[in-house]
């Protein structure tokens, strides 16, 4: 089995920060993809950043998070982060971390938390 746990959601103000962290456990061989995705309200999910096992030269982003969100990685670990800067109070969203799992015993899974949400509001 594999879980996935997200923390550092919460509320502030537009222009201001947020640094969230996931971290994968349980029958982890290997992960290939750790990502962050966002749902709002009446939308659908959508991808926020991944990330390879490559590290940080290997990530892509939404072209409404460029240049101000930064997605990072510690492999040994087994943990993502999204340093959040310059919040507009359309991130506003539950977000989600993904990590794609090789197992011990050869399978893969995409593995899913349960999100945390973040709220940019004035």
């Amino acid at each position: 089995q594999v879980r996935v746990v997200e923390s550092g959601g919460g509320s502030v103000q537009p222009g201001g920060s947020l640094r969230l962290s996931c971290a994968a456990s349980g029958s982890i061989f290997s992960i290939h993809v750790m990502g962050w995705y966002r749902q709002a309200p009446g939308k659908e999910r959508e991808l926020v950043a991944e990330v390879t096992s490559g590290g940080s030269g290997n990530a892509n982003y939404a072209d409404s998070v460029k240049g101000r969100f930064t997605i990072s990685r510690d492999n040994a670990k087994n943990m993502v982060y999204l340093q959040m800067d310059s919040l507009k109070p359309e991130d506003t969203a539950l977000y989600y971390c993904n990590a794609n799992v090789r197992m011990w015993n050869g399978q893969t899974r995409d593995s899913w938390g349960r999100g945390t949400q973040v709220t940019v509001s004035s």
